[in-house]
């Protein structure tokens, strides 16, 4: 098994939304792949709720079989989509992928 743990800090405003906004729709967008993509097992997203100065605004946390599922998933079309929204919304991204 595989774990893909992904942080991003976004714009206060971005795209024509707020911060929020943003992040309701990347939100979506990646939990809607969960059945989509063949390879994704699950997936959890979390907004910060303590807004220090080290917090990240989301996280996401995904299970594959295996690194070649990461990869496959990465690849998605469905994924691509969201992954280009992310990158005109935010302003960090921090990741880490780890075998269990």
């Amino acid at each position: 098994m595989l774990k893909h743990i992904v942080f991003w800090k976004f714009m206060d405003e971005a795209c024509g939304h707020t911060k929020e906004e943003n992040m309701d729709i990347i939100k979506d967008g990646l939990m809607s792949l969960v059945g989509k993509v063949p390879s994704l097992i699950s997936a959890e997203m979390g907004k910060d709720v303590l807004h220090s100065d080290m917090s990240y605004d989301m996280c996401l946390i995904c299970t594959f079989k295996d690194l070649n599922g990461m990869l496959e998933y990465k690849d998605h079309p469905e994924h691509v989509k969201v992954a280009s929204y992310i990158a005109k919304v935010k302003t960090d991204r921090a990741v880490i992928d780890y075998e269990l």
